[in-house]
């Protein structure tokens, strides 16, 4: 029985979800206890911004146990968090993991972040030896399926985040980011992730501050690149290829008048400026400055809907891919419920064949090797033979989910 209780961004708001989380440092502490107090034999825990969740195999059904324990760990009532629980239990189990592997179950369908959450998840179970062979089992599928529904459909294309929108159009506009140079207006935290990313792709970065230089300092800092104070606006303008403003201000920040004074001293090669600022921090006007190209908050967002538009077409192929994959898995874990039986249904025919066989020499006398060997594969076919059709038989029914009701019927018949 594999079962899954947890939370999500679906089920919960952020303070419960905060409540409810298991620091990285406490997560062996955290498997060796839920293993330990709950009865399961494999654990593993999924704990990230949006989403709590224990994995977990058991020979019996343990999910209110589980979220018993859950509650118990973070020393919150149980039935405050009923409401925001959810248990599955056996086939609905399987198919949660793969659909949270392949972000289907995602704030952000498609983001990519998810698998790699996923993957560190099961590398600390890992480490705390909660792993087992259903669990690696389910890892090794569950990885699979992602990275299918990754590369054969468009699901994790296009960007949605209003962020990564702006480094998207960048990359349209300029090409390879490369030692292109990124001016952030203020501090805020979209215009920080979209710099991030374009120094990540080889960009250099400046941040300019507003009253004081200490935070565009800290910031520059932690990019790689300087700061300047917000006067040096119009000669660091011409120094750049990529301005991101978001002040937070109540006015506007850059006027037409300090492009067009940029763009006369470059020569008119293209600026792109990105204004994620509400109220607007770039006059709408600089866009019609010869070379520049401007994007407000809500074109970033009009191309962020389009591009979740492509990703929520290609969410029907990739649901397809994944169910085949958990059907795949759900076959050979069926085949699995029905492998105890099979052992002992041979090891019973086995037990009989050489029973048989010890009368036989009592009866005819010592045997000459050749003869002992003729024997043994004489009464090793027939009972391979016999066994061959229930073993088909029944590892069939066990994949299509029918098989408990002849298990019973099989073991009174042998007397297992």
């Amino acid at each position: 029985m594999i079962v899954v209780v947890g939370l999500s961004h679906q089920t919960a708001p952020l303070e419960i979800r905060e409540a409810l989380a298991f620091p990285k440092e406490r997560l062996g502490e955290a498997l060796a206890k839920v293993r330990e107090e709950t009865g399961l034999t494999e654990a593993m825990i999924l704990s990230t911004c949006n989403r709590v969740e224990i994995y977990g195999r058991a020979p019996e059904p343990r999910a209110e146990t589980v979220g018993e324990f859950l509650a118990r760990y973070h020393d919150q009532p149980i039935d405050d968090l009923e409401k925001y629980l959810y248990r599955h239990e056996g086939d609905a189990a399987v198919r949660h993991a793969f659909r949270v592997a392949a972000s289907l179950e995602s704030m952000v369908l498609g983001e990519s972040q998810i698998l790699g959450q996923v993957k560190r998840a099961y590398e600390a179970a890992e480490e705390a030896g909660s792993l087992g062979s259903v669990l690696n089992a389910l890892k090794n599928r569950t990885y699979g399926a992602a990275k299918r529904a990754r590369t054969e459909t468009a699901i994790g294309r296009n960007a949605v985040s209003v962020s990564h929108v702006a480094v998207e159009l960048a990359r349209k506009i300029f090409g390879d980011l490369k030692d292109r140079a990124v001016l952030l207006v203020g501090a805020g935290k979209m215009s920080e992730v979209a710099a991030r990313q374009m120094v990540k792709d080889g960009a250099r970065a400046a941040v300019l501050g507003g009253r004081t230089l200490e935070k565009a300092e800290q910031l520059a800092a932690t990019l790689g690149g300087r700061s300047a104070p917000l006067e040096a606006l119009r000669t660091e303008i011409e120094k750049v290829d990529v301005v991101i403003s978001g002040t937070g201000a109540s006015g506007l920040v850059v006027h037409r008048a300090d492009v067009e004074a940029a763009q006369a001293a470059r020569r008119h090669r293209p600026l792109f400026l990105i204004d994620i600022a509400v109220p607007r921090d770039i006059e709408p006007s600089a866009g019609k400055v010869q070379g520049v190209f401007l994007y407000d908050i809500d074109d970033l967002k009009s191309v962020s809907d389009a591009n979740l538009r492509v990703r929520q077409k290609e969410a029907a192929s990739a649901e397809s891919i994944v169910d085949q994959e958990i059907r795949g898995f759900l076959d050979w874990r069926h085949s699995l419920d029905v492998v105890p039986l099979l052992v002992e249904l041979r090891g019973r025919a086995e037990e009989i064949r050489r029973g048989e066989i010890e009368k036989a020499r009592r009866r005819l006398g010592p045997l000459t090797p050749e003869q002992e060997k003729a024997v043994d594969a004489l009464t090793s076919g027939i009972v391979n033979k016999l066994l061959h059709s229930p073993t088909v038989r029944l590892k069939e029914m066990a994949q299509n989910g029918h098989h408990e009701e002849y298990v019973g019927l099989i073991r009174k018949l042998f007397g297992l």
